[in-house]
Order: structure tokens, then C-alpha cells, then sequence
């Protein structure tokens, strides 16, 4: 009989499993444990490298499917295959060696609907049947919870259904975008643009949404607009106020001051019509979601989601914060309590004492009712030691910093100021004021002040009501502003609210429900997609469309493409899977009926399609020869899909440049220069391995290419 086999998503989360058992030896490809209470024959921990195994491509079913060609479309294979994926056989081999020995299952991955995908794809690919299969599912990788969860395994029957969902989307997002990007992109090269043109089920609409605000500003015309301002003067001191009073037309302001016989910039007499002064309090801030921080963190200090997402995860394996790819601003009981135990501790390590101001469960945090798979992201019970937190990087401390304060300012106090209301009477024209007076800053002690704080208005006199004050009117003329360009931050909650941009009630309702386009765990990836294909530039965190992104979006236009909409009604039915209540083949059904009508339907609106300032960037295609290879010195460089080969391949030549190199895009007239030159230009956007951009040239030495920072 054979042991519990353990399956994990990746080998830090089979690390972090080892570490609250004793361990019996470890291996490559395995992790095996000493008997244990909980296990009492011992278990075996294995691994994925996330996706093991994927979705063939399209010139593995039919030969003729390798060609990009309009006349194959659509391509709908009979059965949709799956494959190892390249580089990861003998990890595979290991685990399904060890899925056949099992005596029982544990499905340990990500407690989402793409852990339950990863694991039932994998064993699938291994063809083990008839296996007892039973679910871990913790939010928090401390020893403590880890012991937990595998006391009180659920059973694997709802895990299935989330795999069938998963599943459903992954082969639909194939069909779409292998379909849809060859339809476009070859319809857009009989027009004269080269270049491959990427469509997704939610990169499209997401692009388009950056598209739409693009042409807001473009099409923007600035008005000029009338307001009537009063100066005012009192025994305490000045104020200014406003009139109820807004017109395009100078006239009209005008009229309104004569009708009150009111001369302008004139010194006038005036009344005090009434003081009113109310206490006001803002609460302290929701417990984070990813999408929450992912903000927080791109206003602050600019970091991109994506970047963001791959810090929470290392916070997250470092045991020092819960499942951080949480959709959820709620925590149950069970995490209140620890949170108050250890509230001393936070505040300790935090530096920032504080008298708690409520020690009771809220339900603007605490509701166990809205907790499904995950609870908000927050710190785990693990204190980190100061030589812990000094270990980490100055990213990780800004992000640890930000959800332990979030959890923190739930026991604080509200911040507390008082809001003062005058009412100045000139001449039967009523201008009203506004102040506020900070009383108690709460919560906002926990956070750090801004570097660049907000011009406070001066204080307000003390006035009282009856009081006569000197008065000087003026109509004050401003102009209406353009709409802003989307940050990344903006981006991510943008695609989270899309719901607010439909006008059908019905189908708002159901983005609503869904919380808009892509979910929690890919927003950030979506966002990355659509940067690397070109559609949109990021500088100084200002998102903008390029050329080609105005190219698919002007393609796009009109189809379901370009909506949110198409997101909605397949989130709904995915649902329905998930549920039961719905099936995959009626799903996959609809969406070949889409790509048929898209087929029909495409060509026409390309051939409204301006192409010309993308065309003008675009690099056109290379047909010939680039140079002379570097390395045989008798063969050509030619373009491949992926890379730049030389033409003597046959007769034993390798030499090859890929088309990107770190993460930029590599030109046919770059690779001219490397290999007639050994030199580039300076080339800008290249990204590190931490995210962040630099430029260089290129240099190849010894047929090693090379950066080169002398620029």
C-alpha cells in the first residue's frame, strides 16, 4: 500500500508544508515525511512548477493549422489536447510516478480555482484513476495553520467543479485568442501593417478602456465657466466664500450681481446669516484586498500591480501575511481574535503605541458571512524578529509596513475634526464657506505624512451669526479640465468597476457581481500582457494607448471584443459550471457561434481602420537576409517566429538571437548592427529581473551577447 502523496503548486509552497513536519529525506523531486500524528505511515510532498501541463497548439492537431492563414479559420479541434509542458518532463515524470504508487491524494495547491485547474490538469496528464482525492485549503502558510488544514481536509467534490470552471475559461481564451489574433492580425497584413496583432477575452476590453479615455482627452474642448467669489472681513479676521452660482455665459454673472445690486471688487456691506459647527469622523480604513493594495501601493510609491502581486507572494511564502491574492476586505472571528492577541506585539514592532479604542468585532471588517475562499489580506500571527525585517527588501518592508498598519487601524480611533459652515449675506446673494478643524488624527498617526501635503486652507475666524463683516464680490472665470489618463493603480480598479460603464441594467449587474473583468489573481497580468504586446506605454506611472493599441481597438470596434459585456455573460455562465447548473459543452458551443459571427463580421470593419501611424512604426517584415552570421561567417542571419538563425542550421551552424531580450523586442536593423558592428545603439525599456527598466546597448563578445551601460 502506498503513502498520502501531497501535491503542492510550487516547490516553495511544498517548503513551507516540509517545515511543520518532521522530515525524512529530501530529493529533486520530492520531500518525504517521518510518520507523524498526522500522517502516521508517512506522506510524500511532490510539486508542480505552477502549469506542468497546458493546451496543445494549434499545429499539433492539424498540419495545416501551423500556417497562419484566414482560410483555416475558425480552428475548433474535435478534443481539446493537453501537454507537458516544454521543460518540465522530469519533474512531470516524478509526479506521476508517485500518483500511481498513492494510497491517497492531497490536492495542496493555491486555494483557488487555478490551484484546483493545476492539480486536476496534471493528474489527468498521468491517467492515475480511481485515487481517494481530499483538499487542503489555508490562508496562511504558518506551521500552525499548515497542521490545521491537514487535520481537516475537505473532500474534493466542490475543488472539481472549480476545475471544470477553470478549464472551461482556459480552452475558451484559447479559442479566442488563437482564432481572433489570426483573423486580425492577417486581415490588418493584407491592409499593409506587420505586425501580430494579440486578442484576449479580457486583454481586448481592458485595452479598449484605455482607448476610450484616450479619446476623451483628445476630443476634449476646454469651456470657460463663471462663479461669483466674495472676500470677507470680520473683526477675528478674513474668509472667502462661493455663491450658488456656476454659468458659461459672463453675462449671466453680471445680470446676478446687478439683480443684487452688487458693483464689482466694490467694498460692500454684509450680514452673517448663520454659523454651524458639527463634529465629523472618518472611520478607519477596510482590510485589504489585493486589489486595495495593488492600489495603495501604485499612489504611493508607484510600484506597478504586477509588482506588487510578486512582493505579497513573497510576504506571503515568508509566512508573514495571509493568501494574498485575496478578493475579500473581511476576516472572520477566528482571525480577530489572534489579531487582538497579538495587537501589543504589531504595535511593538511598528513603533506606533496606542490606547486600542475598540477591542469588539466590527462589521465593517469583521463578517464571517462574506468570507468564501479567502479573507482579507493581513499579517499573520508570526512576529517577525528585527533582524527578519531588516532582511527584507525595501519593497517587502513598504508592503508588510501598509497591511499590518491596515490591521492596526481597525483598533484605532476615528479620525476626528470639526467642520465649520458660514453663510455670508451680501445684498440677498447668499456665499457660503467651508472649514474644518483637525481634532484627533486616529488612525492617520499609524501612516507616515505625506511628503507633499495638501495646502490647507487657513483656519476660519471666529465669527458669530448676526455679525456684520466688509465684503469685496468679484465673478471669477475658470475653465473646465480634461479627463486624467488612467494610472496603473487606476487600472487595476477600472477593471475591477467596469460594471458602472454599462448602460443594460442586467448585464452591469452581473460585471457587478463578478467584481468587472479578469479576477483578483490576473488583473495584474492582464495589465503586463497588454504592456508587452505593445498596446500600451507606461512612463512615470501614466498609462497611454500606442499606435498599434489605437490599430486593435479601431479593429475591435463595435464587436463584443471591446466590452465588457462578452466578460459578463461568460462569467455568469462559468459560474453556472462551478455551480453545476451549467455545462461545458453548451458553453464551448457559444463561444465557436461567436468566433463565426466574428469571422463574418471582421473584415469589414478593417476596412475602416486607420493603419498609418502604425504602419509608419511598425518594422516591415524582413524577407531576406539581415547579415552575415558572426559565428560561421558563411551562412545568413534569417527572422524567424522567436528568433534570428542563421541559414547554415543544416550544416551544424546554432548561432541564434532571440527576438526579445529581456523583455524587449530585438529589431532585424539592431541584429544588423550587432553582427556587422558588435555594437547597438542605446536601447531603451529593457526590464531587470526585479521589474524595474533600464537601457543599454548591446554588445556581442565571443558570440555571447552582452549589455553594454556605456551609453
Amino acid at each position: 500500500m502506498g503513502q498520502v502523496v501531497i501535491f503542492a503548486e510550487k516547490p516553495s509552497q511544498a517548503k513551507a508544508y516540509a517545515e511543520a513536519f518532521p522530515v525524512a529525506r529530501k530529493t529533486k523531486h520530492f520531500i518525504e515525511l517521518q510518520p507523524c500524528e498526522t500522517f502516521p505511515n508517512g506522506a510524500t510532498i511532490t510539486w508542480g512548477v505552477g502549469h506542468l501541463v497546458e493546451l496543445k497548439q494549434p499545429a499539433e492537431y492539424h498540419a495545416e493549422w501551423k500556417r497562419w492563414s484566414l482560410k483555416v479559420l475558425p480552428m475548433i479541434p474535435e478534443n481539446y489536447e493537453f501537454k507537458v509542458a516544454k521543460g518540465k518532463w522530469d519533474q512531470f515524470q516524478a509526479v506521476k510516478a508517485l500518483f500511481k504508487e498513492a494510497s491517497m491524494l492531497i490536492n495542496a495547491c493555491d486555494v483557488d480555482r487555478e490551484g484546483s485547474n493545476i492539480f486536476y490538469s496534471i493528474l489527468k496528464q498521468t491517467k492515475v484513476k480511481s485515487k481517494p482525492i481530499q483538499r487542503l485549503w489555508i490562508n496562511s502558510l504558518e506551521v500552525e495553520e499548515i497542521r490545521k488544514g491537514f487535520q481537516t481536509l475537505r473532500d474534493n467534490q466542490q475543488d472539481y467543479q472549480m476545475y471544470i470552471e477553470a478549464q472551461t475559461r482556459q480552452i475558451s481564451d484559447w479559442l479566442v485568442g488563437m482564432n481572433a489574433s489570426r483573423l486580425y492580425t492577417m486581415l490588418l497584413k493584407e491592409k499593409g501593417l506587420n505586425e501580430t496583432i494579440s486578442v484576449g477575452r479580457v486583454q481586448s476590453p481592458t485595452v479598449y478602456m484605455i482607448y476610450e479615455r484616450h479619446v476623451e482627452i483628445e476630443q476634449f474642448q476646454p469651456e470657460n465657466f463663471y462663479e461669483l467669489k466674495g472676500e470677507f472681513h470680520s473683526r477675528m479676521g478674513s474668509y472667502t466664500g462661493k455663491a450658488d452660482f456656476k454659468s458659461k455665459k459672463y453675462e449671466e454673472a453680471l445680470a446676478a450681481l446687478e439683480k443684487a445690486h452688487i458693483q464689482e471688487k466694490k467694498r460692500l456691506p454684509a450680514t452673517i446669516q448663520s454659523v454651524e459647527k458639527k463634529p465629523k469622523k472618518v472611520l478607519p480604513p477596510k482590510l485589504h484586498s489585493l486589489s486595495t493594495l495593488q492600489q495603495k501601493a501604485n499612489r504611493i510609491w508607484k510600484y506597478s500591480p504586477a509588482k506588487v502581486l510578486e512582493v505579497a507572494q513573497s510576504l506571503y511564502e515568508k509566512k508573514l501575511i495571509s493568501y494574498p491574492r485575496s478578493d475579500c476586505q473581511f476576516i472572520t472571528d477566528a482571525e480577530f481574535a489572534y489579531l487582538k492577541k497579538k495587537l501589543p506585539q504589531y504595535q511593538e514592532m511598528m513603533k506606533k503605541p496606542f490606547e486600542p479604542a475598540r477591542l469588539s468585532a466590527s462589521k465593517r471588517y469583521v463578517d464571517g458571512s462574506k468570507v468564501e475562499e479567502h479573507y482579507a489580506i493581513i499579517p499573520t500571527k508570526s512576529i517577525p524578529s528585527a533582524d527578519k525585517l531588516a532582511g527584507l527588501s525595501l519593497m517587502e518592508k513598504n508592503i508588510y509596513a501598509e497591511i499590518v498598519r491596515s490591521a492596526l487601524a481597525m483598533f484605532h480611533r476615528d479620525y476626528m475634526y470639526e467642520e465649520t459652515k458660514i453663510v455670508t449675506d451680501v445684498q440677498g446673494l447668499l456665499f457660503k464657506t467651508v472649514g474644518k478643524v483637525e481634532l484627533d488624527r486616529g488612525f492617520q498617526e499609524l501612516w507616515p505624512a505625506p511628503k507633499e501635503q495638501k495646502k490647507e486652507a487657513p483656519p476660519l475666524p471666529l465669527v458669530e451669526k448676526g455679525e456684520d463683516v466688509d465684503a469685496m464680490v468679484q465673478i471669477h472665470q475658470g475653465t473646465t479640465q480634461p479627463p486624467k489618463p488612467f494610472t496603473e493603480g487606476q487600472l487595476v480598479q477600472m477593471m475591477k468597476t467596469c460594471g458602472k460603464l454599462i448602460e443594460d441594467d442586467a448585464e452591469s449587474d452581473i460585471l457587478k457581481e463578478v467584481e468587472g473583468i479578469g479576477t483578483e489573481a490576473t488583473r495584474a497580468s492582464i495589465i503586463e500582457t497588454i504592456k508587452r504586446h505593445g498596446y500600451i506605454d507606461v512612463q512615470k506611472n501614466i498609462v497611454s494607448i500606442t499606435e498599434k493599441g489605437k490599430v486593435l481597438c479601431q479593429a475591435i470596434a463595435g464587436s463584443l471584443l471591446a466590452s465588457p459585456i462578452m466578460t459578463a455573460k461568460w462569467e455568469s455562465y462559468l459560474r453556472k459550471i462551478s455551480a453545476g447548473t451549467g455545462t461545458q459543452q453548451a458553453f464551448l458551443q457559444n463561444i465557436e457561434k461567436f468566433l463565426r459571427h466574428l469571422i463574418e463580421t471582421a473584415p469589414q470593419i478593417i476596412q475602416t481602420t486607420d493603419i498609418t501611424a502604425a504602419a509608419e512604426l511598425a518594422e516591415p517584415a524582413v524577407k531576406g537576409p539581415i547579415a552575415k552570421c558572426p559565428s560561421c561567417h558563411q551562412g545568413e542571419l534569417l527572422e524567424k517566429k522567436s528568433f534570428y538563425g542563421c541559414s547554415r542550421y543544416q550544416e551544424g551552424c546554432k548561432f541564434t538571437i532571440s527576438k526579445r531580450i529581456a523583455s524587449k523586442k530585438i529589431t532585424a536593423s539592431q541584429v544588423r548592427d550587432l553582427c556587422e558592428k558588435g555594437l547597438t545603439k542605446p536601447i531603451k525599456g529593457f526590464k531587470s529581473k526585479k521589474g524595474s527598466s533600464f537601457s543599454a546597448r548591446l554588445k556581442l563578445t565571443q558570440e555571447k551577447i552582452e549589455f553594454d551601460f556605456s551609453i
